[in-house]
């Protein structure tokens, strides 16, 4: 089953969108509370190359990014990729 990893903080709008968007597409995440763990925000800095907004998602390994690269992952067909669905996850019109 795909896993993302999603890197968040409590007050954060963008991060419940994003747990949303990935339930809604079948993709079991765990989630890294950055505002509960300093250790964890050097370690999602390292990871993001220095991006500090949350959230900050990997899926099965792969960087994506914030919410919006996420959308963007899910337009271009790379989500679906990334998720191992076929044909990047398009449906046949």
């Amino acid at each position: 089953m795909p896993q993302a990893e999603i890197y968040t903080t409590g007050f954060c709008g963008y991060c419940v969108a994003a747990k949303n968007f990935l339930k809604s597409r079948g993709c079991d995440y765990s989630e890294v509370r950055i505002d509960r763990d300093p250790a964890k925000l050097a370690e999602m800095l390292e990871r993001s190359g220095g991006r500090r907004s949350v959230p900050q998602i990997f899926v099965n390994g792969a960087y994506v990014g914030g919410y919006e690269d996420l959308v963007a992952a899910e337009r271009s067909g790379r989500l679906g990729e990334l998720l191992g669905l076929p044909n990047g996850g398009e449906t046949s019109a």
